[in-house]
Formats: structure tokens, C-alpha cells, sequence
């Protein structure tokens, strides 16, 4: 992807407001951007209620004397009048506030409607198709690029395939495997998300029906990300087990946006584990938590089992780690990358939030619109900001 030239935006008091400060993830999200925004970044902490946001600003002015100063917003997810107030005041909304099915409608309505950059931490299927449906048109219209999933879910899968296909030749038929480990652990917040969305099973494949009416068919070429089917992988060393999460289409979105993956390319998205009883185990795990998930009750004493807005400690975030492995095969060449960082859920997954909205903000981008990817709105310049940042990407082999 070729960098372009900064879009024209409306003057704003904000470059970057951060919505959801005090909850878990953005709290360490607002950690991130004191020790890291660069300076003369004009940034806010925004919330519903301005006694936590007082207390995460003296946090934060510990890490940086000049946040001392930061403006607090307030804002309810709720109240539509300051949510339209909250977007025009900021060219970049960044939001970790889920359920997004419940709580980011609104916002992401008030980013198309403003032209304003949103950027968010959803890894929920139905959110995302619903968003493209009712706000796509609008946003392109006003010049909003709407990014979803920019933490675990999904940089590490689309920009570590959109790196992979860099590594393979141009206009051939091109496959990628991402193979995902991981030894972390969620919080509350992730919990409720997760369980929401598997709760949700008709209303999603609904948002899905509603977008494939909605969007533009591919002409001349295929983007797919079928299932896949529990196997052995020769590859990784490890069992292989099929991830139906939001990951493939995103991955397929941004293939579909972008030549440069070829004339006919397919995703495949996988669990990694290393012992076929670990295998086995997990995945009659999976399963009844989304059987569970599909009765209301049930589904709410899983959430209040683990309250939202409470995670791992500092001590079992620095020992955890994530790595992604892809294979990637086409025109006569295969490669294996690698993408691979620390605590995804919490640490990095605050990181790559944090630097997806300073990148919409401060780097020369392409020209996009729209609801978008990572790999489409941000590609090189975004895998540029996460390898400075400490997130690895990386050629294991070619041949």
C-alpha cells in the first residue's frame, strides 16, 4: 500500500479523545498515550462520570507532569446530544465502552454524521455488520473512515496476513493460514462481550444477510475465509483447531478492498495448540460456553461470575504473550511469518488501539472512507508504529 498525502480535516479542539477512559482496557489505553503521544498531540479523556476521570488524571499526570492538564468530557453512550458533541469536537474517536451491540451504535453514528475517524475494540461480528449497513454510506459521504477491531481482535490477523501477502508475488491466487497461541486471560469486560455475542447467534447471522444485500459484489476477483476443519498442522508443530471469530472477515474485507492479494485469495483462521488432549479439551469448552450463552439466564451468572471493568493484575499481564504464525503459499513461493507481542487482551491490545487513533491522526494515509480495515486505512504506516512500539513482525522462513 502506498502512503498518500494527510486528508483535509475540519479544525478541531482534539486530535484524539479517548471514550471509556476509566474502564479496564481504557485505562491502560490512557497509560499508553501519556507516556507516548507525541508531542503537541491535543488529546481528552471522555467518560460519564468526571470523579473516575479526575482520578485516572492524576494517575496518568504521575507518568506525564503535563497530563495534569488533560480535558476530562463527559459523555453518556446513552445520551445522543453529547455524543454528537463528544465526535465533532475530535478528528479521532477512540472507544473501548462494550458490549458494542449495546453501547456503540451511537457513536459510530455520530463519527459518520461529523466526519469524524472512529476507532474501536469490538470483536463482535453483528456490531460490525450492523454498522456497515446503516452507517458505510454516510461516513464516505462526510469522509469518516470507521476502523473496528483494533486490538487483539483483529490487528494481529489482518495486518500479519496483509504483511504475509507482501512477502508472496503480485496477481496470483494466494493462500494464508494464521496459526494464533496465546496464554492469557480475560477480564470481565471481554467476558460480557464474548458471551453477548455468542448469545446473539439469529440477530447476527441477520446483520451478516443484511450486508451481503448492502455491499458491492466483487467483480473479477474472490476474497474467502471458510472455517476449516480441525487438523494436525505440519507447519506449526501443533493441533489446529478452526476460530469462527471476527478475525477471517476482516481479513476477507481487506483482501476484498486491496489487488495487492490477488485475483483469488483465501483465509483460514486457527487456534494453535501444542497437546491433542489440551485440543480436545478446549474445544468441548468453547462449546458449552456457547451453548450456555444461548440462555439468558445462564449467560447472565457466567458474566457476573467475572464483573466488568476488572482484569489481570500488572504481574500476570507481563507474563503473558501472544504469537501468530501465517502461511502463506502462491505463485510458486511459501513463506512463514510471524506476529508476536506481549499480554494481548490488556496490554497490547491497549498499544494497538492507542496507535491505530494517533496514526489516523498524525500519519500520511491513503485515501479511504468509509467503514474500513487496518490494512486498509493504515497498512505500512500502522506495522511501522506497532514494530517501534514492541510488537514483532516478522519473515521465519521463505523458500
Amino acid at each position: 500500500m502506498n502512503a498518500g498525502v494527510p486528508q483535509e480535516r475540519p479544525e478541531r479542539p482534539y486530535d484524539v479523545v479517548l471514550f471509556g477512559a476509566t474502564g479496564f482496557v481504557g485505562a491502560l489505553t490512557a497509560e499508553y498515550l501519556a507516556a507516548h503521544a507525541p508531542a503537541g498531540c491535543r488529546w481528552a479523556l471522555a467518560g460519564r462520570d468526571l470523579t473516575k476521570l479526575e482520578r485516572l488524571r492524576e494517575q496518568l499526570a504521575a507518568i506525564d507532569p503535563a497530563c495534569a492538564a488533560l480535558p476530562l468530557l463527559r459523555a453518556d453512550a446513552q445520551d445522543a446530544a453529547a455524543v454528537r458533541e463528544l465526535a465533532a469536537s475530535t478528528r479521532v474517536l477512540a472507544t473501548t465502552v462494550g458490549p458494542y451491540v449495546w453501547y456503540g451504535a451511537g457513536l459510530v453514528a455520530a463519527c459518520a454524521e461529523a466526519g469524524t475517524d472512529y476507532v474501536d475494540l469490538t470483536g463482535e461480528p453483528e456490531f460490525v455488520d450492523r454498522m456497515y449497513v446503516e452507517h458505510d454510506a454516510r461516513a464516505r459521504e462526510r469522509g469518516a473512515r470507521l476502523v473496528h477491531a483494533c486490538g487483539f481482535d483483529s490487528i494481529p490477523a489482518d495486518l500479519g496476513a496483509y504483511f504475509t501477502v507482501r512477502q508472496l508475488p503480485e496477481g496470483v491466487p494466494l493462500t494464508v493460514d494464521g496459526f494464533m497461541r496465546s496464554n492469557a486471560v480475560f477480564s470481565g469486560g471481554t467476558l460480557a462481550s464474548a458471551l453477548t455475542a455468542l448469545g446473539r447467534g439469529p440477530q447476527t447471522l441477520s446483520a451478516a444477510h443484511a450486508r451481503r444485500l448492502h455491499e458491492p459484489r466483487l467483480l473479477g476477483r474472490r476474497a474467502r475465509g471458510p472455517l476449516g476443519v480441525p487438523r494436525f498442522s505440519r507447519e506449526t508443530h501443533t493441533w489446529a483447531l478452526p476460530l469462527p471469530s471476527l478475525d477471517p472477515r476482516i481479513v476477507t474485507r481487506s483482501a476484498a478492498a486491496l489487488e495487492r492479494y490477488g485475483p483469488d485469495f483465501r483465509y483460514r483462521h486457527y487456534a494453535s495448540v501444542k497437546h491433542l488432549p489440551v485440543a480436545l479439551g478446549g474445544t468441548a469448552a468453547v462449546g458449552a460456553t456457547a451453548a450456555l450463552a444461548q440462555v439468558p439466564p445462564a449467560r447472565r451468572w457466567l458474566m457476573n461470575r467475572w464483573e466488568p471493568g476488572r482484569g489481570p493484575d500488572a504481574e500476570r499481564r507481563a507474563r503473558s504473550w501472544f504469537t501468530v504464525r501465517f502461511v502463506g503459499e502462491g505463485g510458486g513461493r511459501r513463506v512463514l511469518t510471524e506476529v508476536s507481542g506481549g499480554d494481548p487482551g490488556y496490554g497490547e491490545t491497549a498499544k494497538m488501539l492507542a496507535e491505530s487513533a494517533l496514526c489516523l491522526a498524525h500519519d500520511a494515509l491513503p485515501e479511504t472512507a468509509g467503514q474500513v480495515t487496518t490494512a486498509v486505512a493504515m497498512g505500512d504506516a500502522l506495522i511501522d508504529r506497532l514494530q517501534k512500539a514492541g510488537i514483532a513482525f516478522r519473515v521465519a522462513d521463505a523458500r
